[in-house]
């Protein structure tokens, strides 16, 4: 009987212990300052002209007296049902979850409250550590004790994701075409289930998925007494027309970039972890909204109609590594995965100009010349490699490294990648900028290790800058609410490569779309050689799965990749998408500008040779090209007929 009293005095011990430590907390959570929520995880996004282009606006918040009654009861019936009752906490709730998650032995509950969920989107970091959870904790906390429920609801609201589109207000305009206040309970119902799974839910791409979940919601009304079970079935058969991204101004990609901008910040070591310690922040882009609508609109136009066929696009300025557009998908709305950030491919062919500047700085010429022939390489075990051209197609004799570049010959590529050693390919990628770990393997040529585009981009503004390192970045400047810098983007150039190889090197790469180089093969890009007004150095590249274009002048560096996220094979025939959008962007961004080309270095000349060998021209030779080199490694004429050395005088 004595252990009992001991075991009933320790629990009602522990239990006033508990009690006084949570009046505790709840006081303290009182007595600390109040969270000013009006301006918290308010983003301003600005382009690089300083006008506000996307994200939070003032005039997007809606009191909760104008959000319809009917999407304010259907967001509590589903997401907080107590949310009226608790103080922050649904503890029944909690346990409920954590028992039916014990029992299945994987996470089926989440016990999250309508205070919880507000808390977390305050803050930029969506990680699961046990410290991120405490701050969450709090956060709810002090938003229960200083702001009254309505309040608390209408942030939530004016805050969350509805699918790429964030806050009600914002969410109604782009589904229903109508203020929040308007919405009908159909309607109401569809928008308050996208918040779970912004894509899954999307009832403009998963209509049938929406559906479910609007019967789950309709339901729990019912449950919860909101509605009748009349109200659910008329709701259930009324048919509903979503306008969506497609019948607005918008454009459909512009969300990557922002999102872009976003994952920059997050980066940034010097702003606060949480906008409530800064009231907000205005970031200044180098988005240019032209290029980005271009961009949109080659994607409309000349991708697919296809529902799983995707795109990454990236449009930079090579001087400073500005990032002026970007889009991650073929439509934020559909899909809010970022390719262009967050996906590592194959890059197939691109690979090569890093392949030949690094032979070009190891004394190759345009002209160094390799038999391009079906092959099989042996190495030690007798492990063998048997790369091949695109459509089985070989000269069977041998071929310049600038036709081998143009027509983007694979045993050329490899020859040379085994004459100059693995390592010597892997150390030029490190160079440049590429992190992605690269294994010194022969198909390391051909591009069939996964690198991110950003990093190529990086690469190839190298080449376009005539040598300097830059890194890619999307942040010119921060600013607090009041104006205040906090963070601006420091300039580092590092001059890297020889300017004089990368100016040969870039007319090398020009030559991707010339006509002298017809011959037992056409140049890469010769099928938008019409629309090219401009001088270009390109490259494209393709896989099984893969299908990628890298160009530029001294003014812009395009990359354009094309693929399934599943890396499925993708047809041959997909990589004309690739092309098109990539011209679009460069011809109609660069329209207004003349042609921006690279001064010749002046220890460079240039030699009129024949194009497929890189032999010296003559009298009888058929196609003729400028190629470049450092002086005194041109082709010169080994047999000269001396008698045209003599002068003669004739008779008369």
């Amino acid at each position: 009987m004595t252990k009992v009293k001991k075991l009933i005095r320790f629990a009602v011990f522990a239990l006033f212990f508990m009690a006084v430590c949570y009046v505790g907390v709840y006081l303290y959570a009182w007595i600390s300052p109040k969270l000013i929520i009006e301006k918290a995880n308010k983003l301003y996004f600005y382009d690089q002209d300083k006008r506000l282009f996307s994200g939070s606006s003032d005039k997007d918040w809606v009191s909760l007296s104008n959000i319809s009654e009917h999407l304010i009861n259907a967001t509590i019936s589903i997401e907080d049902k107590n949310f009226y009752k608790h103080h922050g906490f649904d503890y029944p709730r909690i346990a409920k979850s954590l028992y039916i998650n014990f029992i299945n032995k994987k996470t089926l509950q989440g016990a999250s409250t309508i205070s919880q969920q507000y808390a977390k989107n305050l803050f930029l970091d969506f990680g699961k550590t046990w410290r991120r959870k405490a701050e969450e904790a709090w956060l709810t906390l002090r938003l229960e004790t200083h702001y009254t429920k309505d309040e608390i609801l209408e942030g939530y609201l004016n805050t969350i994701n509805y699918g790429g589109v964030f806050g009600i207000e914002n969410a109604s305009n782009y589904y229903f075409s109508k203020s929040a206040k308007d919405l009908t309970l159909a309607e109401a119902t569809i928008l308050a289930g996208i918040p779970k799974s912004p894509t899954y839910y999307s009832p403009i791409t998963n209509e049938e998925n929406a559906k479910e979940r609007q019967t789950i919601i309709l339901n729990s009304m019912v449950k919860n007494k909101y509605i009748s079970q009349n109200d659910l079935e008329k709701t259930l058969n009324e048919e509903l027309v979503y306008v969506g991204i497609e019948e607005t101004d918008k454009l459909t990609t512009l969300m990557y970039y922002q999102d872009a901008v976003i994952e920059e910040l997050r980066n940034i070591k010097t702003i606060p972890p949480s906008f409530l310690k800064t009231g907000g922040l205005k970031i200044y882009t180098n988005l240019d909204v032209k290029a980005q609508k271009i961009m949109d609109d080659s994607i409309k136009k000349n991708m697919p109609k296809s529902p799983d066929l995707q795109i990454a696009s990236i449009a930079m300025e090579p001087i400073t590594g500005k990032v002026l557009a970007l889009a991650g998908g073929v439509d934020y709305s559909k899909s809010q995965f970022n390719r262009a950030t967050s996906s590592k491919r194959q890059v197939g062919s691109t690979m090569k100009p890093l392949l030949y500047y690094a032979a070009l700085e190891n004394g190759f010429t345009a002209s160094t010349s390799f038999i391009s022939e079906k092959t099989t390489f042996v190495f030690a075990e007798n492990k063998t490699y048997s790369p091949s051209n695109f459509a089985d197609i070989y000269g069977n004799r041998p071929i310049s490294m600038a036709a081998a570049l143009t027509y983007s010959d694979n045993i050329y590529a490899v020859k040379t990648h085994l004459f100059l050693g693995e390592e010597n390919l892997v150390d030029i990628a490190s160079r440049v900028g590429i992190e992605s770990e690269l294994s010194p393997i022969p198909s390391l040529a051909l591009g069939s290790e996964e690198i991110n585009i950003m990093e190529m981009m990086q690469a190839y503004g190298s080449f376009a800058n005539e040598g300097y390192k830059i890194k890619p970045y999307f942040i010119d400047r921060i600013e607090d609410i009041n104006g205040n810098t906090i963070y601006k983007h420091q300039e580092v150039r590092e001059n890297i490569l020889n300017k004089s190889i990368v100016f040969i090197l870039n007319e090398m790469m020009s030559n991707c779309y010339a006509g002298e180089f017809i011959d037992y093969s056409y140049p890469t890009c010769f099928s938008i050689g019409p629309r090219i007004s401009k001088k270009y150095a390109i490259k494209t590249g393709s896989t099984d799965t893969d299908h990628i274009i890298m160009g530029f002048n001294k003014d812009l560096v395009v990359g354009v990749w094309t693929g399934y996220d599943d890396n499925r094979t993708s047809d041959g025939a997909n990589n004309i998408y690739s092309k098109y959008v990539w011209i679009d962007v460069m011809e109609k961004y660069l329209e207004d500008r003349g042609d921006s080309w690279y001064e010749m270095p002046k220890n460079v000349v240039g030699v009129f040779v024949d194009p497929i060998s890189g032999e010296l021209a003559n009298m009888d030779t058929k196609k003729k090209k400028i190629f470049y080199y450092i002086k005194g490694t041109e082709p010169y004429d080994k047999n000269p007929d001396l008698e045209d050395l003599i002068p003669t005088v004739k008779e008369e």
